[in-house]
């Protein structure tokens, strides 16, 4: 006979594998367009805009989409003339603090945002210098997203090499709203209450109610910092079960 133990522990192993799948989904469609990328680019700012916004377009604007922003973002001078340049547009918003309630993708105006400073050294942000780094992709967050949405979001991040030389990032904005959506009812059918959270204890999303999203974890006395739950491979999110 199957343990009570041996239950959940089957049953936290299929919703890490199924939190893999989700994430994997998302980073398919920025495979796809990183070798498009990889295969047109140019330094010309026009036309790397061309390029990008028919791969992401679909991707924005179809029924009940995932995505809520998505684009390239170049190197520091890859693109002529500019040392700082984003092919990146948001999907259709409502009621958008910044932007209003929109119903076509609308382009990120970096010129409009006066707190855009900090994007100046933006080599220096996670989304950005770990796939430099690493030359792998990343998940960004969850956090804040003051540039665009003004809400709790995930940034997944991918780069794009030409001849050996990384000319930038493809990448994703998901709410983590919609990735609630999605990833609570894995959660749920576990028989215990859980969490899944990033490598530094931050919630995505939770059946516990004392943990709400965004918020931290702290660490369990003893457990390793590095590997704060079962891990969800593919991604930088563990399973917490909170027994």
């Amino acid at each position: 006979m199957t343990s009570p133990g041996t239950r959940t522990t089957d049953a936290a192993l299929r919703t890490t594998r199924g939190v893999s799948e989700f994430f994997d989904g998302v980073f398919r469609r920025l495979d796809t367009w990183r070798a498009a990328m990889e295969a047109g680019a140019s330094p010309d700012p026009a036309g790397l805009d061309a390029l990008v916004y028919p791969l992401v377009e679909p991707e924005l604007t179809g029924e009940s989409p995932l995505l809520i922003g998505a684009g390239f973002i170049a190197a520091p001078d890859y693109v002529r003339g500019r040392r700082l340049h984003f092919s990146w547009w948001l999907g259709p918003l409502d009621s958008n603090p910044l932007f209003g309630t929109t119903r076509v993708p609308t382009r990120l105006d970096l010129s409009a945002r006066e707190y855009v400073d900090y994007l100046n050294d933006f080599r220096t942000l996670e989304w950005y210098s770990v796939p430099e780094s690493t030359h792998q992709r990343h998940v960004t967050g969850p956090y804040v997203d003051h540039l665009c949405t003004c809400d709790y979001i995930l940034t997944l991040t991918m780069p794009v090499q030409v001849d050996g030389a990384m000319i930038g990032v493809v990448g994703a904005d998901v709410s983590v709203k919609r990735t609630e959506a999605a990833l609570l009812p894995l959660l749920e059918s576990l028989d215990v209450p859980s969490a899944l959270i990033s490598r530094v204890g931050r919630v995505l999303v939770s059946t516990d109610p004392n943990l709400t999203v965004g918020s931290l974890v702290p660490p369990v006395p003893g457990s390793d910092p590095a590997e704060p739950g079962l891990p969800c491979p593919g991604t930088t999110f563990f399973l917490d079960l909170r027994k």
